[in-house]
């Protein structure tokens, strides 16, 4: 009982934290329409027919006039109805995906667990026609054209962003593109794609130990055992996500500008990119034969300067 009201307790802070921040923000920021973030993603090559993965800060977005849902309605535009979005949905009890291996009994429920990604992921699992891979950490929801296929059977996938994977099968898509919403290149799961391709081959060892075996429910009930591999947490203290590697997220930012892949530009308040997803895998398929990787040292960045930008690249 004690328990409950404390998470109780937690639940209603928090809404008041979110009701206090989007009160200072509608009084003080630019206010966004949806019309306006469906511009702002034309610009940036966003075009009906394309398959979007999607990361984002909905913050950095501005005052969006509707909230979430008016962000979701842009990207449905922008797309159009043979369009498809993907968006990340994990749920990481713990935090992390080593925690969540070595907690005790945990089983994942998409009946009843939401995602730890924030804002826009939230509001895009309670939107109707949104499909939910099955996965006890790694879960992504989908809608439109190719929903149901890039989210079925990701349980019975050998590895979370490996064969069978929703990552897999949206690299095949075509007008497949890595989406990012006021963010960096640091904060992007697409790069682990390459990591389970490439298994024992890829040039650092950033697996700790064998997989352990998640257990979950799909949306029926029945129970799966799905194979997850935690990250060593020494070789992830360096990846391009940590708050000390500004260095290699900046790196990242300048060698896809200057390979002409990077499409950059402002939606609503934020600054965002766009990179076609095939072209994506295979440059940094490139780049890891070059000992460069998103766990790169300061080194081995500057034995590999960035080329100069391509007459071709995109601001």
């Amino acid at each position: 009982m004690l328990d409950g009201a404390r998470r109780a307790a937690a639940a209603a802070l928090e809404a008041w934290r979110r009701a206090a921040s989007a009160r200072r923000v509608r009084h003080s920021a630019h206010h966004v329409t949806r019309a306006g973030l469906a511009a702002g993603l034309a610009r940036l090559g966003i075009a009906p027919g394309d398959t979007l993965f999607i990361h984002s800060s909905l913050k950095s977005l501005g005052y969006v006039e509707g909230g979430a849902p008016a962000v979701i309605a842009a990207l449905q535009d922008a797309v159009g109805p043979r369009g498809t979005l993907l968006l990340p949905t994990y749920y990481l009890p713990g935090g992390t995906l080593r925690a969540a291996c070595a907690l005790p009994g945990y089983v994942f429920d998409p009946r009843r667990h939401g995602t730890h990604m924030g804002r826009l992921p939230e509001a895009f699992l309670a939107g109707a026609g949104v499909r939910r891979s099955i996965h006890p950490t790694h879960s992504v929801s989908a809608w439109g054209r190719h929903a149901a296929g890039l989210t079925e059977a990701h349980h019975r996938a050998p590895s979370i962003f490996g064969m069978g994977s929703p990552w897999q099968r949206f690299i095949g898509c075509d007008q497949a593109k890595v989406l990012g919403l006021g963010i960096s290149m640091g904060p992007v799961t697409f790069y682990h794609a390459l990591e389970d391709a490439m298994g024992d081959a890829f040039p650092v060892p950033v697996w700790e130990g064998d997989a352990k075996l998640l257990a979950c429910l799909d949306h029926d009930g029945r129970r799966w055992d799905v194979p997850v591999r935690p990250f060593d947490p020494e070789v992830a203290q360096r990846r391009i996500d940590h708050p000390g590697r500004g260095d290699l997220r900046d790196y990242f930012h300048r060698e896809f500008d200057a390979a002409g892949l990077r499409i950059n530009g402002q939606v609503g308040d934020a600054e965002s990119w766009s990179i076609p997803a095939q072209a994506f895998f295979a440059h940094l398929r490139q780049l890891a034969s070059e000992n460069v990787t998103i766990y790169a040292t300061a080194a081995q960045l500057a034995a590999r300067p960035v080329p100069q930008p391509s007459p071709h690249a995109r601001a």
